[in-house]
């Protein structure tokens, strides 16, 4: 019998039901590395990935980090992590949810939760446990979409009008998180890999007006890297 899913987690429609759809996503996601020059170092540190999915960063974070913990909730998606980073001796990967992270107390340096569960309001649970396990000194980072601004954001805005961003970005200033605006670039490598992928983030009427209007195989892609110190 399979693993159940992690209690706590938060069903995702894109990489849950589509692993391999959504590592074409995350080929594609800032060909630039914007996003990364917006997070805190962490060299020597160790590092937490909330929301992991198939491992797809791991192995950028131990090329440099002491240890690197990945936490996926998806028992399949665990599986494929782990296998992605066998032989990495510093990494490993844990079946566990943002709002229940296996791991002790004061136990990390340095974390990501990169579209992974962490949308505002509601996550209070996980940034308790954020403040568990990250030791002093230590830093957390979340990334998600801005959606108000981008051509990707007036798509986000269009399948998802029930997010208010200004709720969102108020819920995160006032518990003392820094925003970092980043607009980075969706770039696929076929015109039907990107149709492939607007089909598991968009309802379908959604992702066929815009494949409709959109031309190409790159657009311009607004997101938010929120930053604390603790």
């Amino acid at each position: 019998m399979a693993s159940p899913i992690a209690p706590g987690a938060i069903p995702s429609a894109n990489i849950w039901n589509n692993p391999a759809t959504y590592e074409i996503e995350n080929r594609a996601a800032d060909p630039d590395g914007l996003i990364e020059q917006a997070l805190h170092p962490w060299t020597g540190l160790d590092v937490l990935d909330i929301g992991c999915g198939t491992g797809f960063h791991l192995p950028r974070w131990a090329g440099s980090a002491r240890s690197v913990v990945g936490v996926e909730p998806h028992p399949d998606l665990c599986a494929i992590a782990a296998r992605r980073v066998r032989r990495l001796p510093n990494v490993r990967v844990v079946q566990g949810s943002a709002t229940a992270i296996p791991l002790p107390d004061a136990s990390i340096d340095w974390v990501q939760a990169r579209w992974a569960y962490f949308f505002g309001p509601g996550c209070e649970p996980g940034l308790a446990e954020l403040d568990r396990v990250l030791r002093r000194g230590g830093v957390a980072h979340v990334v998600d979409n801005d959606p108000t601004t981008s051509t990707f954001g007036r798509w986000f805005r269009r399948g998802y009008p029930q997010v208010d961003p200004v709720a969102v970005e108020r819920f995160w200033s006032t518990r003392g998180w820094t925003r970092t605006p980043v607009t980075m670039r969706w770039r696929f490598e076929s015109r039907t890999d990107f149709e492939d992928v607007l089909r598991i983030e968009f309802d379908p009427r959604t992702a066929e007006a815009i494949i409709v209007e959109h031309d190409g195989i790159e657009v311009d892609y607004a997101v938010n890297v929120w930053t604390k110190e603790f």
